[in-house]
């Protein structure tokens, strides 16, 4: 299982920076390689929705699930398709605005990929989790 973490600082409250992260419909704006969310059914803990996804050109699919939800303080998904992972984001206020933790604990889809291609996946992921952040910063920010 691998594992990524990042804290980004944005000028937003927290309860802005919690709405648009709880909805899955804005995954494919912050969140790179995401094509396409759809079936979201519910809200807070138990919400649901499917997923199209691309790891390094390879076509996955699968769903995630709110496993915890805490409004404004935290949320946890599971996820499960190709690979299963799952995501804590945390929300801090900080002078005004907003410090957001995440955690993704992961499992690469190897069979799908190749043993080779783990390690070129695991690098790849952690830039693209800099991008995510600097996307929901951004995307706050405007």
């Amino acid at each position: 299982m691998a594992t990524i973490h990042r804290i980004v600082s944005i000028k937003a409250p927290v309860s802005q920076v919690f709405a648009y992260l709880e909805d899955p419909r804005n995954d494919v704006e912050w969140l790179p390689g995401v094509i396409e969310t759809t079936d979201v059914t519910g809200s807070g803990e138990g919400q649901h929705h499917r997923w199209k996804y691309k790891m390094v050109g390879v076509p996955l699919s699968g769903e995630t699930t709110v496993v915890e939800y805490v409004p404004n303080k935290r949320l946890v998904l599971q996820s499960k398709g190709g690979g299963e992972s799952t995501w804590t984001f945390l929300y801090e206020p900080k002078d005004g605005g907003t410090t957001l933790n995440l955690s993704i604990d992961y499992t690469i889809p190897v069979p799908v990929l190749g043993k080779l291609a783990e390690k070129l996946v695991l690098r790849r992921n952690e830039r693209e989790m800099d991008l995510a952040m600097e996307n929901i910063r951004e995307r706050l920010e405007a």
